[in-house]
């Protein structure tokens, strides 16, 4: 079997190889004469996968290792009867990590206090619903926003305006869907743009589409009181150099690159593959997994919350090393700019969860042992 497979995708070899010849390219590369004779394709969100690419090929099997879909024209799968997968979750806690870390540089530079804030989260899938769970967790108020959900479930979720009118701090993390009656594609407007609270926090770390992007570097041209965290752009891998200089923290798509999210992609369209071959996987993502940098800290009872959580998110994670890499590539022409967005995912360095790290707390603290758990750590008794 031949596979094609976006060069991003790690641990390609070790759940693949056996399977056949593996080339890479970079996902922008891959397109009808890259296939070849391949059978299994496997990508991540730079590839479209559409009926310009796949008709009259031999591929078999499409495997995202996202969890995101809207690059796949799936309707065109269903019609030629190839079976794909995604990879639902994997990359949510990275995500999560991200905008906790834009909070704590927001606050920081603003002197809020992140507890006092009302929190709108809009779209309540994999990643979104980890926010909230987390962002409840700590004890913040925070008002969710799911039609598809609502319409589903009912509940206490809330339309996009009362997220507009109540919330301090928006995260956006809806799909992008083009067409419809839930189209997302410019969610956020000119007119929604106006609407935001005055000295709101806007951070979209979903799809550049869903913020009508001129409208927004519009918007802040004219000196609105809104302070903007972008991670994805209309046009990637292009990014609005203007649009970025009015941004607190602009990165190039890497909201979900935590290196845990990247190889629990590859480790479950592997599964997904193996079940559309009908075998048993023996292959576990454990076996492939790095020991962390920084296994473990220690916390005293009684030591200042905010101080915490700052600490122990900041020393897993902190985008403004993102922030800084982005903004020295913008200084080029058009093909150079484009050129290093793309490194820099491509060389992304390695980055891992807060899920995970292990937390010693010295001595007896409820808030902070309910800090820290909310955090996804886990907590250690220590003396």
């Amino acid at each position: 079997m031949r596979i094609v497979a976006d060069e991003n995708i790690p641990l390609l070899d070790e759940f693949f190889a056996d399977f056949g010849e593996i080339r890479r390219l970079p996902g922008r590369a891959i397109d009808r004469a890259a296939l070849g004779d391949a059978e299994l394709l496997l990508v991540r969100s730079v590839t479209r996968v559409d009926r310009a690419l796949l008709e009259g090929s031999r591929i078999g099997f499409v495997g995202t290792c996202t969890i995101g879909t809207d690059h796949l024209d799936v309707d065109y799968l269903a019609e030629a009867s190839i079976p794909w997968s995604r990879a639902p979750g994997c990359n949510a806690r990275g995500v999560v990590d991200y905008v906790l870390g834009s909070l704590l540089v927001l606050a920081e530079r603003l002197g809020v206090e992140l507890p006092q804030r009302t929190y709108g989260v809009v779209g309540a899938g994999q990643v979104g619903e980890r926010l909230v769970g987390m962002l409840r967790g700590l004890g913040w108020r925070v008002l969710v926003c799911d039609p598809p959900r609502q319409r589903a479930e009912g509940g206490e979720f809330v339309d996009l305006q009362q997220i507009i009118e109540q919330c301090d701090v928006i995260s956006l993390h809806t799909p992008l869907l083009r067409d419809g009656e839930l189209a997302t594609r410019h969610l956020i407007d000119a007119q929604r743009l106006k609407q935001l609270r005055p000295g709101a926090w806007l951070i979209n770390a979903s799809r550049g589409e869903v913020i009508d992007t001129d409208a927004l570097r519009e918007h802040l041209q004219q000196g609105a009181d809104l302070h903007v965290v972008l991670d994805v752009w209309e046009g990637e891998p292009l990014v609005d150099p203007a649009l970025a200089a009015l941004c607190h923290i602009a990165t190039p798509h890497i909201a979900g690159y935590s290196l845990d999210g990247k190889l629990r992609g590859t480790a479950q369209i592997y599964q997904a593959f193996c079940r559309h071959r009908g075998i048993t996987p023996t292959l576990q993502l454990e076996s492939f997994t790095p020991e962390r940098w920084l296994p473990r800290l220690s916390i005293k009872a009684g030591s200042d919350p905010a101080w915490v959580l700052a600490t122990l998110c900041r020393a897993v994670y902190d985008p403004r090393r993102d922030d800084s890499d982005l903004r020295r590539g913008l200084g080029g022409d058009v093909q150079a700019r484009k050129s290093s967005f793309d490194l820099l995912r491509k060389r992304y360095p390695m980055r891992r969860e807060v899920q995970g790290l292990e937390v010693e707390l010295i001595g007896e603290d409820a808030h902070l042992r309910t800090l820290i758990t909310a955090l996804g750590a886990r907590v250690i008794s220590g003396s």
